[in-house]
């Protein structure tokens, strides 16, 4: 068993040996490398396996009761000053190394379907291995400096995806502002990192608390420099998870090949924020504050992507929305002290967030056979409906997750989120009820995009919307609809012309999506429905094997006597009253997208200004664009006119009066010594003649 433990480092290196071979292949014989399409990604899918299994064995190995396994070296020392580096494998890493490496195994089969006629086949597969090596090093991480090394690098690989397709111009503006986003929270983080290095001279997550504690009590540090500590590393995580008011970032991502929003939403990039928080909960906890901070911080990011997910079109944009909120949720929890309760969600959020964005993946894969490659149409699901009648096993499983995802029992986001619910009420009703309301919303949204989809008459061929999507689509790129502008007969001539063209290339009606896209979703279904179970509050082996080391918290005992201490009047209410809640949005969803009782069109006309709210995003992208964006520029050209008028005019001025000096000073030297005594004369004839003034 020791063994095991100690190659563990294995993990996240055989997912970038993968990356590393494949790059080398496609800097060194690129056009060989691209055609080893299917050998390229055998060989990435079996390391990512491998990968998979590794990580199984030692997540058994840690619930079989090892203790957690240490190995380090020293990496650079100057004086008294030595960083170490290496591996730690634990409850929390054990746990998170099988959450990423399963969804990432799944995601790289799905790619293989959705990727299959792109040619950048291969460079994905390529990126893919790189971004899960770099999460599964920052996982196994065992302090704070490492963390940073692999969180930039999980920062990098984002970029890359994201802006997969750079010849987009929407991608190439998609993973720019994540990137420069990321770098607000970053430095925040960095900011953070040294500053309780400084206070307490460790990197070390559990030293670092225990010491932070120490100076607090002893008056060497005061409560608030370690609360302005711990709110600097809080901000990677608020970029990293999308939290408000860093979260613009996540629904532009969406510009990115689905196989990869998938990973970033379920696995990666998002989770990193959240596990960061797990780790740093030992400084965290004794902060009340801090806590307070991160709690509210939850739940207004849970309240806004829910208000915002309501109204949006797009299916992937819909989904990031609410990535968002559900990431809010397990803030929230962090901030109230439910640490278990928020890694539970991130664990059962992980496995049906990546199966609903893959769903959503396999019907854009679909639609595109209908309406074209432009995803403006493929992902609207203004021109979906019925869906479930060509594409049944997609159909089966997105109802999986949008059953788990709204907190319907036995789903898995029912046991998750009801246990957040209920640990966030004993601390505060106000933040309970903005959750609980989001709790509405979300099942609203969700089954709002599964009856738009699924249900109802297919309308990808109906020309009147389709009409409308292009017109749409041309005010978002901001071109003219007035005088001597695509007048409304061009654009009909554009819709029939595009029409022809699907016509000529493609089928009236989607079909259901190739086994490699379909398979995973299958496997993903499962844990969606049956992976809470693990955590059900009368037998809570998630929270017995995932607690904090700063607590000794006993296996749950499988006897009467557990069950009985059980209060099921609690249960029944808190449970009772979140899948009300659901059942009250999934109703009206019902009511406004399947049976069409209720006309959507009309209550968002009688309430326009909360509908362009939530439609334009809470105008927040507006607000940066004119503050920091347009503002940056303006004090660019302010710093501009600065530079030019003043630092050049200084250093023209004092060329000029060198110049001129000179010009001046030549005339004066002509080597004849008369002159030069001559002007001594003068010189000592003034000095007599001003002494003799004063």
């Amino acid at each position: 068993m020791e063994l095991l433990y100690q190659y563990a480092w294995l993990i996240p290196v055989l997912p970038l040996l993968g990356a590393m071979v494949l790059g080398i292949g496609l800097i060194s014989y690129s056009k060989f490398t691209s055609q080893l399409r299917q050998v390229s990604s055998a060989f990435i899918v079996t390391l990512t396996g491998a990968a998979m299994v590794f990580s199984g064995a030692l997540f058994w190995s840690q619930v079989q009761g090892h203790a957690p396994y240490r190995q380090m070296f020293e990496w650079a020392s100057a004086g008294d000053f030595q960083l170490s580096m290496g591996y730690t494998i634990d409850h929390l890493a054990a746990l998170m190394l099988v959450i990423v490496t399963t969804v990432a195994f799944l995601v790289m089969i799905y790619t293989d379907g959705y990727m299959a006629h792109d040619p950048g086949y291969v460079r994905f597969y390529a990126y893919l291995s790189l971004f899960s090596s770099s999460m599964l090093g920052l996982v196994i991480s065992p302090n704070l400096i490492q963390v940073y090394v692999f969180w930039e690098l999980v920062g990098m690989c984002s970029y890359l995806l994201i802006g997969f397709w750079y010849d987009r111009g929407p991608a190439a503006d998609a993973c720019q502002k994540a990137f420069v986003t990321n770098r607000i929270g970053d430095f925040g983080l960095l900011l953070g990192i040294l500053a309780l290095f400084w206070a307490t001279g460790t990197f070390e997550f559990d030293l670092m608390g225990d010491r932070l504690s120490d100076l607090v009590q002893s008056g060497g540090l005061s409560l608030a420099w370690a609360g302005v500590f711990a709110v600097l590393v809080f901000l990677g995580p608020v970029a990293k998870s999308a939290q408000f008011p860093l979260h613009v970032w996540l629904p532009d991502a969406m510009e990115g090949p689905t196989p990869i929003s998938a990973l970033i939403h379920a696995a990666t990039m998002v989770a990193a924020g959240v596990f960061l928080i797990a780790r740093m909960f030992p400084v965290f906890e004794q902060i009340p504050s801090v806590m307070t901070i991160v709690a509210w911080t939850g739940a207004v990011t849970a309240f806004l992507g829910a208000s915002i997910a309501i109204t949006q079109n797009d299916i992937k944009k819909g989904l990031a929305y609410s990535t968002m909120s559900q990431l809010g949720y397990m803030v929230m929890a962090m901030g109230v002290g439910a640490y278990g309760a928020g890694l539970f969600h991130l664990m059962t959020h992980a496995y049906f967030k990546a199966m609903l964005f893959l769903g959503s993946g396999s019907v854009i894969h679909g639609m595109e056979e209908v309406v074209g490659h432009d995803p403006a149409l493929a992902q609207d699901m203004r021109l979906m409906g019925g869906l479930r009648k060509y594409m049944p096993i997609t159909a089966i499983t997105f109802l999986i997750g949008t059953l788990a995802i709204c907190g319907i029992p036995p789903f898995a986001g029912f046991w998750s989120k009801d246990e957040i619910l209920g640990s966030t009420f004993a601390v505060s009703p106000v933040l309970w009820l903005v959750g609980w309301l989001t709790a509405g919303a979300t099942a609203f949204y969700m089954f709002r995009m599964y009856f738009s989809t699924f249900e109802g008459p297919f309308r990808g061929n109906d020309k009147e919307i389709r009409q409308q999507l292009q017109y749409e689509k041309l005010q978002r790129l901001g071109l003219s609809l007035g005088p001597g502008a695509m007048n409304p007969q061009e654009l009909v001539l554009q819709t029939e012309a595009d029409e022809h063209e699907a016509a000529h290339h493609h089928s009236d009606f989607p079909h259901e999506s190739p086994l490699a896209m379909t398979f995973p979703l299958m496997v993903l279904a499962v844990p969606s429905a049956l992976i809470g179970l693990v955590g059900t509050p009368f037998a809570d082996y998630f929270e017995a094997f995932i607690h904090p080391h700063t607590e000794a918290i006993a296996a749950v005992a499988e006897s009467a006597e557990a069950l009985e201490a059980f209060d099921w009047n609690e249960f029944l209410i808190m449970g009772g009253s979140s899948v009300g809640i659901a059942l009250i949005g999934i109703t009206l969803a019902s009511l406004m997208y399947r049976s069409r009782q209720i006309d959507p069109g009309a209550i968002a006309k009688q309430i326009e200004s909360l509908y362009q709210l939530s439609l334009n995003k809470w105008y927040i992208d507006e607000i940066y664009d004119a503050v920091f964006v347009k503002g940056s520029r303006g004090l660019a050209k302010q710093v501009l006119e600065v530079d030019v008028r003043i630092v050049d005019g200084l250093v023209n001025l004092a060329g000029f009066v060198a110049l001129v000096t000179g010009e001046g000073l030549k005339y004066l030297e002509n080597g004849r010594a008369q002159f030069y005594a001559l002007i001594v004369f003068g010189a000592v004839l003034g000095l007599v003649l001003i002494s003799g003034l004063t």
